[in-house]
């Protein structure tokens, strides 16, 4: 698939009702999906500025930078937006465990039909 690079401005990004817009992170080499979370503009920008990946967490109301406190961390190689403009696809370079249940992907768990 031909990507397309553009530049974009924060305002052009969909953020919901309560100002949060959902990222998935993917491994940057063989694509595997390792979790899903949440940015508002702060945590946008913070990541953008740094190259880190910076979210916010719902239930604390607070930033979380990628493994700040458990040395897991999440270095933003690319940034894609989907075309609503409503969802972010961050392709990461992962150091450890991407779970807080020490799993490499947080979908590690596979649901079936009743």
């Amino acid at each position: 698939m031909k990507r397309t690079t553009i530049r974009i401005d924060e305002a052009e990004v969909g953020f919901d009702g309560a100002g949060l817009v959902p990222v998935i992170a993917q491994d940057h080499v063989n694509g595997e999906v390792l979790m899903m979370a949440w940015m508002n503009r702060e945590a946008l920008d913070r990541t953008l500025r740094t190259g880190n990946m910076t979210y916010w967490s719902r239930s604390r109301q607070a930033f979380w930078e990628k493994g700040k406190t458990s040395g897991n961390h999440q270095r933003l190689v690319s940034l894609s937006i989907d075309c609503d403009r409503d969802c972010l696809l961050a392709q990461v370079e992962q150091t450890g465990p991407a779970c807080h249940e020490g799993k490499r992907s947080c979908f590690f768990t596979g649901i079936r039909r009743n």
